[in-house]
């Protein structure tokens, strides 16, 4: 059994790994919130990439879109179309 001294240096440091031991477990609750979902690829696609076959489309893992990646709003037919043009490159 662990003995401490009875000060109050003692009693501010149990104080303080408390309020640790409190956040802490408030950032693994939020991650964990974050990371809900399965992998992509899953390991049986994995396995079936490894064994020579070729995924045309992975399973969803229950995540939302990232809403960062506007690569992805390609796809959606209210997409707006691309306004500019760029310009031909030719040799000199």
């Amino acid at each position: 059994m662990t003995k401490l001294a009875d000060d109050p240096a003692t009693e501010a440091a149990k104080k303080a790994v408390a309020e640790d031991k409190k956040a802490a477990d408030k950032s693994r609750a939020e991650y964990a919130a974050r990371t809900k979902g399965k992998p992509t690829p899953t390991q049986e696609e994995n396995d079936i990439a490894l064994s020579g076959g070729h995924i045309l489309q992975h399973q969803d893992d229950g995540s939302a879109p990232d809403p960062h990646n506007k690569a992805l709003d390609a796809d959606k037919p209210h997409a707006r179309p691309q306004t500019y043009s760029t310009r031909a490159q030719r040799a000199e």
